[in-house]
């Protein structure tokens, strides 16, 4: 009885004692877990107590305004990634514009310039957009904007001077301009809707060229209008120049897909949780029939959705690329607001028709055309060139110069700074330009608008475009025929 009484002691006891290991075991997990859980609460909390310490104890009244939006930046910074960030008020301001394709104003693209003389800094006009009340005025490159309803722009930021000029259409603004030295004039501007300037579109001959600036909701109407046009000419060829194309709304470029394409993928976005990955399509029948044959050009600093556009029509065999690797922006950003400011954050990843992504890769063109590159010594020389004002001063002094004049005054130059002859002759017609509304194209010092055109007009595109797919066939096989690692 007495062992019997001592095994049943002994059996409780080692099962205490297990269930005590257990629990001790267990504990550390279960704390680490609340630890976790809790993270995120505790670091609220710190940053409350820091924002709060340094609102009583700092040496200066502070504007709590000022550290939120140095909170918010640089949390948004901390993840490295060069497409989410803070966006206070101002550029909040400009995004709305810009994705909304509208605003009340005069149409004068400005900026306000640096100066180290000790001069007032003025807003200067970069260029105004065609069609609107500034551009009607006469109002031209460079011209200086001195006052705003009377008040001097030189205390204010390029956003406040913006401010005043924006406005409801219908109700008028005064400016006083200044241009060269002495001449200043007031000029009254009525306020109107301002469509931010999306597509550019002319004939070269037969083929149809448009170039897509951004992408925003007018940028699908302006391209049918421009291809509208084309069809009236009995066009045999279509150039879509992509060029410095930043991006701009995901749907904008899907629609703009569309008038190429029948139906089928354009794109697809993948994202951390499956259920927000989507497959978005070309809707409806394209605009632009088979026959046309289309080259798209594309360099370095096209990007987002001029890269889902430009993937979207290679991948489906309907266009044949021209030009530089294009950016490779191949992630999806969401826009928050937040009472007045916001953030963008990075949400999802693009990939083309084919499966394939661009983040980071880029579209590489069917066939490259590479800009001529600067040597160190080429550089300096250009350096020295620019900031003697020499363009600058030949065309003030020749503003009607012709082709005849600006290739004798490149001559003059190519002895002094040995630079090409082309490239001094494209800044001399840059130079005059920049002074007037530039030319929808210069098929004159454009290589890779040059190539384009070669294209359309010598080479057999279909060909051309079937040899591309074999390639593209034969590599697809070569790649489902390699062996699995192990």
């Amino acid at each position: 009885m007495k062992r019997k009484i001592l095994l049943s002691t002994a059996w409780i006891i080692l099962v205490v004692l297990l269930c005590i290991i257990s629990v001790i075991s267990i504990a550390p997990q279960v704390s680490a877990q609340g630890r976790e859980q809790a993270a995120p609460n505790r670091h609220i909390s710190v940053i409350r107590t820091v924002y709060e310490f340094i609102q009583r104890n700092y040496v200066e009244e502070v504007d709590p305004n000022i550290l939120f939006e140095g909170a918010m930046t640089g949390m948004l910074n901390s993840l490295e990634d060069p497409h989410s960030a803070f966006l206070p008020e101002s550029e909040m301001d400009n995004l709305n514009n810009t994705t909304q394709g509208t605003f009340g104003g005069v149409g004068l693209y400005v900026s306000k310039p640096i100066r180290t003389d000790g001069r007032p800094s003025y807003l200067e006009v970069a260029s105004p957009i065609e069609g609107t009340p500034g551009w009607r005025a006469g109002i031209n490159p460079g011209d200086l904007i001195i006052q705003i309803d009377g008040e001097s722009t030189s205390p204010l930021t390029s956003d406040e001077a913006v401010a005043k000029l924006r406005g409801v259409p219908g109700t008028e603004v005064e400016i006083l301009i200044r241009r060269g030295e002495r001449v200043e004039f007031p000029v009254t501007l009525m306020r109107a809707v301002i469509e931010v300037p999306t597509v550019r579109y002319a004939m070269i001959g037969d083929i149809g060229y448009v170039r897509l600036l951004t992408f925003t909701p007018m940028t699908v109407d302006r391209t049918r209008d421009a291809i509208n046009e084309f069809q009236s000419s009995n066009y045999r060829g279509l150039i879509l120049d992509l060029r410095n194309n930043y991006g701009g709304l995901l749907n904008s470029a899907v629609t703009v897909s569309s008038l190429f394409l029948d139906g089928g993928v354009v794109v697809s976005t993948r994202s951390r949780i499956p259920s927000e990955n989507m497959i978005l399509q070309a809707r409806g029948r394209a605009v632009v029939s088979d026959d046309i044959p289309i080259i798209v050009l594309i360099n370095r600093a096209s990007a987002s959705a001029s890269e889902i556009v430009a993937g979207a029509l290679k991948d489906r065999g309907r266009a044949y690329l021209v030009g530089e690797r294009s950016h490779g922006k191949g992630s999806v950003q969401q826009v928050y607001p937040l009472d007045g400011v916001g953030f963008k954050l990075t949400t999802a990843r693009y990939y083309t028709p084919s499966g394939a992504s661009i983040d980071g890769i880029g579209v590489p063109p069917d066939r490259e055309v590479i800009l001529p590159e600067f040597t160190e010594a080429d550089a300096e020389q250009l350096n020295s060139l620019l900031n003697s004002d020499r363009i600058p001063d030949f065309v003030l002094a020749n503003p009607q110069a012709g082709a005849e004049a600006r290739e004798n005054f490149a001559r003059t130059l190519n002895r002094e700074y040995d630079l090409d002859i082309s490239l001094l002759m494209r800044l001399i017609r840059n130079e005059q330009t920049r002074r007037e509304i530039a030319p929808v194209y210069d098929l004159d010092y454009d290589l890779q608008l040059q190539e384009a055109v070669k294209i359309l007009r010598e080479e057999n595109f279909r060909a051309l475009m079937q040899n591309t797919h074999n390639l593209k066939d034969l590599q697809e096989m070569h790649e489902e025929s390699l062996p699995l690692a192990s």
